[in-house]
């Protein structure tokens, strides 16, 4: 059952867009597969707040026996982990380190475990009844993973084996959780409670309660409704857009405003000059765009782009008329 959705915030900035991007996949996926699980529960985007302290959880699902936590990554190259647990990934062609979203997502475990034992006695029933002996929140299945992009080259070689099983592309997320939860058809006995070496599991009743508890300490956005969120997640990730270009009204002359291929973002592109013309390369997925456009006046092909000082103009043979192309503050490279 989805408890939360994924809230969808308006941004102009690449990297928040593709890691939302990425947060979306993940609830599609989780979507998919558990809304119509009654022993599954998936919170996706919520903020919880503890003695001064903040974790922001992608997405948290409850089950019968614990908790996963899944951090989700937008990584557009290749990733490595080292065997020290370090992170490092190639953007642009460059490497450079990155802070590791395995540690993040265990802080973040670890706050919802304290927030969660200081309620324990509101949140989980006694132990048959008997007054004196409360049921608590440990011994429960505490797992976390991170979700990385399907797109991203995954180096986990020299990865200690227990952090490499916690690296996993969006794709196989599902698969991934429903191993690690290892639920059975039937509901659990009571009486495994107390056996040695079985594994504590939540009443309906506790489920309840422990996801109200939750929904009610995020202080997460409004939730966005399911129809939004459901044309936002199942759009191609890698969907191409041939129309590069954005026409702005301009009392003067004609304005294009030129946009990436490929990802379609307008605000972090490179104008350069290559072999095959004026062209601009997009800094967030590295794709170049050629400047080079059909005619938005008449659509014809024979165009040209012309270059004087920072300015470029698309010129179009046919019918002669010209526009500005615009794009991001940057350099000129030439190759």
């Amino acid at each position: 059952m989805i408890i939360k959705d994924k809230v969808i915030i308006s941004s102009s900035s690449p990297r928040i867009k593709a890691g939302q991007k990425q947060e979306l996949d993940v609830a599609f996926y989780l979507r998919r597969a558990f809304k119509d699980h009654d022993q599954v529960f998936v919170f996706n985007d919520i903020k919880l707040t503890y003695n001064n302290e903040t974790a922001q959880i992608d997405h948290l699902i409850v089950h019968t026996f614990g908790f996963i936590l899944i951090e989700s990554k937008s990584i557009t190259g290749e990733v490595t982990v080292n065997k020290y647990e370090e992170w490092s990934r190639s953007y642009n062609g460059k490497w450079s380190g990155m802070a590791s979203p395995i540690k993040q997502v265990e802080l973040q475990k670890d706050l919802l475990k304290k927030i969660l034992r200081d309620h324990d006695s509101e949140l989980l029933n006694k132990v048959l009844g008997i007054e004196k002996l409360q049921k608590g929140f440990g011994g429960r299945q505490w797992e976390h993973i991170c979700a990385i992009s399907s797109n991203a080259i995954i180096n986990r070689d020299d990865a200690p084996k227990p952090i490499a099983k916690k690296l996993v592309k969006s794709e196989f997320i599902v698969e991934t959780v429903i191993k690690m939860m290892n639920l059975s058809s039937s509901k659990p006995n009571p009486f495994t409670f107390f056996k040695v070496g079985s594994m504590p599991w939540f009443n309906e009743d506790e489920i309840i309660k422990i996801c109200d508890f939750i929904l009610k300490k995020s202080t997460a956005a409004e939730k966005v409704p399911e129809e939004q969120l459901l044309e936002a997640i199942e759009s191609p990730p890698t969907k191409i857009d041939t129309d590069v270009v954005t026409k702005v009204d301009s009392k003067e002359n004609a304005v294009l405003k030129l946009k990436c291929k490929k990802c379609n973002t307008q605000d972090s592109l490179e104008p350069c000059w290559g072999k095959y013309g004026y062209y601009v390369k997009c800094s967030f997925c590295s794709i170049n765009t050629p400047m080079k456009t059909p005619c938005t006046s008449c659509n014809s092909k024979k165009t040209k782009v012309n270059k004087k000082r920072e300015i470029y103009t698309l010129t179009c043979q046919d019918c002669e008329s010209s526009s500005q192309l615009i794009y991001n503050d940057g350099a000129l490279c030439e190759k």
